[in-house]
């Protein structure tokens, strides 16, 4: 088996690195990831300059791009073969409900996904997060479990782990993505040259985090898997548009 891995914490997170280390027992991994830290870079694609793809000693890859520009290149032209799997993680911090539209992590996954190829985005439940072990023996299971599946399309998973002992998890549950109440307000403040400078808030606290939700699993102490897709057309709204435009013409 082949497997992509990626992220969006740069090729140096331990997150990435442990969970490499455990893939490798089980498949043959490539590894490519961008060079730095790149939360919150979404689906952005770099398009106005060239990127670099060089090596580490330890023969990861690592690009001066975004999480999708990583698979991507590989996808498109790095790799000799398709990897049979993508995996994206383990995100140092939750992306849970509206993260999820934000995150590099999840972008990186979604790039696989688009290009036809199972994916999977891994994230702990927490910033600084000291059980990235257990997500890493979650993840293995978890593909020997889709292996042993019979989908019949490509799936695109959002995995969360509490960040405990692998001991401590109550196990697995399918859930859906919860919303967040808005962001608090940015944070204001003064450069010693007198500019006006900006810190993005904190995101909001759940809002909708009730039962079937991967907010609640979490915090009941269980893996959250939500099945995520890109399509972004309301379809509930298609008929009520198409009354509304009809009656303007």
């Amino acid at each position: 088996m082949k497997i992509l891995l990626s992220n969006d914490d740069g090729y140096l997170a331990p997150g990435l690195n442990i969970l490499a280390a455990h893939l490798s027992k089980i498949a043959d991994i490539t590894v490519v990831a961008p060079e730095r830290n790149r939360s919150g870079a979404s689906n952005s694609l770099t398009l106005d300059r060239p990127l670099s793809v060089k090596q580490a000693a330890n023969g990861f890859f690592y690009v001066n791009g975004t999480p999708t520009d990583c698979v991507h290149i590989a996808l498109t032209g790095l790799m000799q073969e398709m990897p049979d799997m993508v995996i994206s993680g383990i995100n140092d911090g939750a992306n849970m409900g509206d993260d999820t539209i934000y995150s590099g992590t999840v972008a990186a996954a979604t790039e696989g996904y688009l290009l036809g190829i199972p994916s999977f985005a891994i994230s702990m439940s927490q910033h600084q997060a000291q059980h990235f072990e257990t997500a890493a023996k979650i993840v293995v299971d978890l593909v020997h479990q889709y292996n042993h599946s019979e989908f019949t399309e490509p799936t695109l998973l959002n995995v969360n782990v509490p960040d405990v002992p692998l001991e401590a998890i109550k196990g697995k549950k399918i859930t859906r993505l919860g919303k967040r109440h808005k962001a608090e307000p940015v944070i204001q403040l003064q450069t010693p040259r007198g500019e006006t400078v900006y810190w993005v808030g904190a995101a909001g606290q759940p809002n909708d985090g009730g039962e079937g939700t991967d907010f609640h699993a979490v915090a009941e102490g269980y893996v959250s898997i939500s099945p995520i897709q890109v399509d972004l057309t309301k379809h509930t709204q298609i008929a009520t548009l198409q009354q509304w435009l009809q009656g303007q013409q």
